[in-house]
């Protein structure tokens, strides 16, 4: 096999598999239906990966890389607060239509004892971010409050129907195509929740 192929295999089995574990929440998806999928031989999987365990592993921390690159990107960004804002709603939310199953995951492997893998980085970008939040309230632009209670309630208005999806959209009654068009109207709720 070219190089060229080798990359083109590899990523077609990460793609898959990060589509069966995180856009159908089949996280105990085996080897075999990974591989019929992905429209490929089994051993080819344990032949990039050696593993599925490895294969989930390294799927997750891509996931997790894009978005901690995503969030970094948008808060070291010279757009205006507001807008730095409206963008990881986009980024959020769009992410959550493909991979509604992702953020279950995050939170389990975290209760699990697996964290990010550069807190320094993490640090960084929260206290970018605080004082950004900071100079929005002597600005006027949202409520006075602790900076981390600022975050807290973003997270918490976006997290939540994402996280509790399954459950929502059973108990709600609403079918899948319902329940995203709930979650795009949710962008301006949110952003109305949080701005004056």
């Amino acid at each position: 096999m070219s190089d060229k192929k080798d990359v083109a295999t590899e990523q077609l089995i990460k793609n898959t598999a990060k589509k069966l574990f995180f856009g159908e929440g089949r996280f105990n998806a085996t080897t075999q239906e990974i591989a019929d999928a992905a429209g490929i031989n089994r051993t080819l999987i344990n032949y990039y990966f050696r593993s599925r365990d490895n294969l989930f592993n390294t799927v997750f921390e891509d996931a997790q890389q894009q978005e901690i690159n995503f969030t970094d990107m948008v808060v070291f960004s010279d757009m205006p607060f507001r807008e730095k804002i409206e963008r990881y709603l986009d980024m959020y939310f769009e992410q959550a239509k493909e991979y509604p199953y992702l953020e279950i995951y995050m939170v389990t492997q975290m209760n699990q004892g697996s964290c990010f893998k550069d807190p320094e980085q993490i640090s960084r970008v929260l206290d970018k971010f605080y004082l950004e939040i900071a100079l929005e309230m002597d600005k006027g632009n949202i409520d006075k409050m602790r900076p981390e209670q600022f975050l807290l309630n973003m997270i918490s208005l976006t997290s939540f129907p994402v996280t509790m999806r399954p459950l929502l959209q059973e108990t709600m009654g609403f079918k899948t195509e319902e329940y995203d068009r709930l979650m795009e109207e949710r962008k301006q709720i949110i952003l109305n929740t949080l701005f004056k």
